[in-house]
């Protein structure tokens, strides 16, 4: 594998673009599906490239697999690779979220899709089990490695922040290794209820861009952060957050599609898509400045160790986000079988294209509940 090589624009449109149509479940299970495409069949970059990208996604605010399309879009392709990437990953969850926006905005609910959902979240909790399993594998070195990853797995059980876990993980080892170095030197129409609050425009705009700019964690975080800021505030219902935040995860693509949904309720297509430009402008900028510095960290023995930890401790958070993702997914026989088959396909069959595992879980789970009511 070479890290350094290009690829054509076409390959990056077509990689990003399956992965934004096919991409179900959150980040965990789009970095799965992203290191089967990029590292397993194609080998553009090795798995340790794949996993110090990781790294430093889990360091930066805002959506980490949006990012990591970004990150490998600008190694592949320079900024042009960045953008392709980027916007090939996102827009198809836009365009969706937008006509369901346009459907709530009609008839005021979401379509019952829980059977298939389901089956999906199965399928997925096994992908990312199975790849993170894998990951830690390859990242376990050492007797450090293994005090590092207890570290991060302490931190998640202790309920810290993800971003406590990750930098201090990285500060104790940069003082480890430092101290090791001192010692031998080295539609149309919004819902609106009544009593709620109009936002201009540009606040709309505004209020997305921050939470683009430090907003950390997954949907669950970006939902406690815009209950604070738009339902705490009057200016959507509660109800409409939860739905949005339903809709970014049932739909292929990030979850910060959400912003679409809550932009279209608050004014329509205008303010739509302000909300999306201004969730997702950030990563954009944040990538494309951070990423030449990734082999600077390598190069220097100290930052390094801080680089590694940082990767073992990411492995980490995506692990227990997949546990917890696992007790509120699997949760019916249909759930149990599915994921259990899923975890036997993904080992026996390690280059299966994920989403025929992801497509098949929501047919499986939708067929279970029609006919065995299951």
């Amino acid at each position: 594998m070479d890290s350094t090589q290009t690829v054509t624009k076409k390959e990056l449109v077509r990689v990003f673009l399956y992965l934004g149509c096919f991409g179900f479940g959150g980040p965990a299970a789009h970095i799965a599906m992203m290191r089967s495409e990029v590292v397993v069949k194609r080998g553009w970059m090795t798995e340790d490239r794949f996993v110090d990208l990781i790294g430093i996604t889990n360091l930066l605010p805002g959506p980490n697999s949006t990012e990591m399309a970004m990150h490998v879009g600008l190694e592949k392709g320079g900024w042009k690779g960045l953008l392709i990437a980027g916007f090939c990953f996102i827009t198809p969850a836009v365009l969706i979220t937008s006509i369901v926006a346009y459907t709530y905005a009609l008839y005021g609910a979401l379509p019952q899709l829980q059977p298939a959902i389901g089956g999906i979240r199965a399928a997925l909790v096994a992908v990312v089990l199975v790849l993170m399993v894998h990951l830690l594998r390859t990242q376990i070195k050492d007797r450090t490695s293994v005090l590092w990853a207890c570290l991060a797995a302490l931190g998640v059980v202790a309920g810290l922040p993800e971003i406590v876990v990750l930098f201090g993980t990285a500060i104790v080892a940069t003082v480890s290794r430092s101290l090791i170095t001192l010692r031998v030197r080295e539609a149309i129409t919004p819902i609106v209820a009544g009593g709620l609050m109009l936002m201009s425009p540009s606040a709309v705009f505004l209020t997305f861009l921050k939470v683009g700019s430090i907003l950390y964690g997954s949907g669950y975080v970006l939902f406690a952060f815009l209950d604070e800021e738009l339902v705490g505030k009057g200016f959507i219902t509660r109800q409409i957050l939860t739905d949005a935040i339903a809709v970014g995860q049932f739909t292929p693509g990030p979850v910060f599609s959400s912003a679409t949904f809550i932009g279209w309720m608050m004014g329509g297509p205008y303010t739509a898509c302000l909300a999306t430009i201004g969730i997702f402008l950030p990563s954009f900028l944040l990538v494309g400045c951070i990423a030449p510095l990734i082999d600077r960290l390598r190069s220097s023995p100290i930052l390094a160790s801080a680089l590694a930890a940082v990767n073992i401790a990411s492995v980490i958070l995506v692990l227990f986000v997949a546990v917890d993702l696992a007790r509120m997914s699997i949760i019916s026989v249909s759930t149990i079988v599915i994921f259990l088959i899923a975890v036997f396909v993904c080992i026996r069959f390690r280059k299966i294209n994920s989403a025929v595992l992801v497509i098949g879980g929501g047919v499986v789970g939708w067929l279970a509940n029609l006919i065995l009511g299951l």
